[in-house]
């Protein structure tokens, strides 16, 4: 949401004589538009120089505010026609937003930034716009900020003291990346309270914290190796907003983990219907690594050790272990936003040493012909413990999360890695078969799709909205993380992420979704109310915001949209 600092731009605006009405767009079901001023952000004169006009319409326009108001509909002299006004323009040959950008009258995107940072001030050192930056939960090492970064590195060299920006400075900065930093700032990203809402995680993680029971994984020595004192929560969301807790950038295995990545991509690859018929689709009841195939001959699910050795010979067929290895690394780097994916070849040999379950599971598939014909049994088996040993840290995974979370897309660079299709199969399985022998209870508790790995790690996806890596080595008896259990638990007790939370009426949850954390927002659909609020966002600086205060009503529609000035509330 964008504040102004209202007198000075206030003085100007109506001191100001206009060319032009502020016109705004209108179709056939749209009422005329209702600017709300509170008296007490407006002094005596700015309120006598207020023409209040009266508009004739089929029903009274109604201003619900839950604070005391007043309304007034601003026209200026010599008004004349939208149709009218859109003609001579044409004829002109040049926008009228142009126009009236190049009279002095509408600023820029660029320059409501700078208003909103500046708070008055004619420059701004670069460090509160970074400040201000990170508070909406983007980094400035986002990729989509790179040309913005990088312009401001070098226009910052140029300045005297190489610290403050003036507003021409500024736009040079942002221009190439104003839509992105105009939505962070707007809180239209899908946690708009980022601040409040990642305060909340930090508890959560405090008080996982303070868990101390848990054996950390002996059976492959290299795992045996983690302190149980390590815990991390990394976050990110769709709309790429990140938050980082613990010891987040330590470097630890997949394991488990990867299994319902490499699933994703061979259904990527190959489509659902072939992946299918060679693995099944429900939960097996018995232990991840049980020699047990289902009444078709087929492993159960994917997400077990029978169905992920499966769903590894699937993967680029024919190719050696290289370039099979070197496919998936590409694809992994992809889903993380290439952050960090890296290789223990200690661990990969640690796991072939110690890999006899594994090879006996390899034979009795081998028997009973599980496998595409042609497989080399012993060369994916070799492969699967490659996989396995694929190293990343909690900040990386959770980009990979939340490009599951995001149909797909990587949340940072916009790159579609997976197909839909993929995705939402994948998901599915984590949902009913990704934590084990506690899979139900999971489902049941939490809600939401997840897969937990030996090494510690919980991938957990909120569909839509983010994606979240918990890490602590520690297990339970089921080889889950248990801090990372208290804390998936902890957070669905909190915030209406479960699946089937409902989300009008489940009063005793927060919605982080929601601005201010429980106050629904309207959506409304092909109405052109996004671009209504940017065109009166460029032509009132004033105001900070347009929000609808009615919605639909029968078969005609009537909008009402208040204009919240500053000073009234934050």
């Amino acid at each position: 949401m964008l504040h102004f600092r209202f007198p000075t731009v206030l003085k100007e605006l109506f001191q100001t004589n206009l060319k032009r009405p502020l016109t705004v767009s209108r179709r056939k079901t749209w009422l005329p538009i209702c600017y709300c001023f509170s008296t007490a952000s407006l002094d005596a004169k700015a309120v006598s120089s207020l023409k209040v006009l009266h508009a004739g319409v089929r029903r009274p326009l109604l201003c619900a505010t839950p604070w005391t108001t007043r309304s007034y509909c601003v026209k200026t002299e010599g008004a004349v026609a939208l149709e009218d006004q859109v003609k001579k323009d044409v004829i002109n040959g040049e926008p009228a937003s142009d126009k009236r950008r190049n009279a002095g009258i509408l600023p820029s995107l660029e320059d409501l930034l700078f208003y909103t940072i500046a708070e008055g001030q004619e420059k701004i050192p670069a460090h509160k716009f970074i400040t201000a930056l990170k508070a909406t939960g983007l980094r400035t090492g986002d990729p989509r900020l790179k040309e913005c970064m990088e312009t401001l590195k070098v226009t910052l060299k140029s300045t005297a003291d190489g610290v403050m920006l003036d507003r021409h400075l500024f736009k040079k900065c942002v221009q190439s990346n104003i839509v992105l930093l105009t939505q962070a700032f707007r809180k239209k990203f899908v946690i708009p309270d980022f601040q409040s809402f990642t305060s909340h995680i930090d508890e959560l993680y405090e008080s996982a914290k303070k868990l101390s029971g848990g054996q950390v994984a002996d059976y492959i020595p290299q795992l045996a190796k983690f302190s149980p004192d390590l815990w991390a929560v990394s976050l990110c969301t769709v709309d790429g907003q990140r938050h980082t807790v613990g010891d987040t950038k330590v470097p630890f295995c997949l394991q488990s983990c990867v299994k319902p990545l490499k699933y994703a991509i061979a259904v990527h690859d190959h489509g659902t219907d072939y992946v299918h018929s060679f693995i099944g689709k429900e939960p097996s009841g018995l232990r991840f690594n049980k020699l047990f195939l289902d009444e078709d001959d087929k492993p159960h699910n994917p997400m077990v050790n029978a169905g992920a050795i499966v769903c590894t010979s699937l993967i680029k067929q024919g190719a050696s272990n290289a370039e099979k290895f070197d496919y998936v690394m590409n694809f992994l780097n992809k889903m993380a936003g290439n952050e960090y994916v890296g290789f223990s070849n200690a661990t990969f040999q640690s796991e072939r040493e110690s890999g006899d379950r594994n090879f006996a599971i390899g034979y009795y598939l081998k028997e009973k012909k599980c496998f595409p014909e042609g497989t080399d049994m012993t060369s994916i088996l070799d492969f699967y413990f490659q996989l396995c040993s694929i190293e990343v840290t909690c900040e990386s995974a959770s980009v990979m999360a939340a490009t599951l979370a995001n149909g797909g897309f990587c949340p940072i660079t916009g790159e579609r890695v997976l197909s839909p299709e993929a995705v939402r199969d994948t998901l599915s399985l984590m949902h009913s078969c990704g934590m084990y022998d506690f899979s139900g209870q999971f489902a049941f508790h939490v809600g939401l799709p997840a897969k937990s790995g030996v090494a510690g790690g919980i991938l957990l996806v909120v569909p839509n909205v983010m994606g979240i890596m918990c890490w602590s080595p520690p297990l339970d008896k089921l080889g889950n993380s248990v801090r990372g259990i208290q804390f998936c638990t902890d957070l669905v007790e909190l915030f209406n992420f479960h699946n089937y939370d409902n989300l009008r009426h489940f009063a005793k949850k927060h919605d982080p979704r929601r601005e201010g954390g429980d106050q629904r927002q309207h959506t409304f659909g092909p109405m052109d109310y996004e671009s209504l609020q940017q065109e009166l966002a460029l032509k009132a600086p004033l105001w900070k915001k347009v929000s609808p205060t009615e919605s639909h009503q029968d078969s005609s529609t009537t909008v009402v949209y208040r204009m919240e000035s500053v000073g009234e509330r934050n």
